[in-house]
């Protein structure tokens, strides 16, 4: 599972396990946005929605607490 670190002109920064890697946003879903989640399969790349969402609230959480419980 790769995450989108950032989007810069005609690529995206896809990171995994420490690694980061350009892939032409031509090559990836439309609507694709910094914190999604990727994943590559035979007919290209897919958006893990779930994973995404689970992974933004769990950083929400991180940051409320972090904050000392403001949203």
């Amino acid at each position: 599972m790769y995450s989108v670190d950032r989007i810069e002109s005609e690529f995206a920064v896809l990171e995994t396990e420490g690694a980061a890697v350009n892939v032409p946003l031509t090559d990836l879903p439309d609507g694709i946005h910094e914190g999604d989640m990727l994943e590559q399969t035979a007919d290209g790349w897919v958006i893990c929605r779930e994973e995404t969402v689970s992974r933004r609230d769990a950083l929400a959480e991180r940051r409320r607490r972090l904050l000392g419980g403001k949203p």
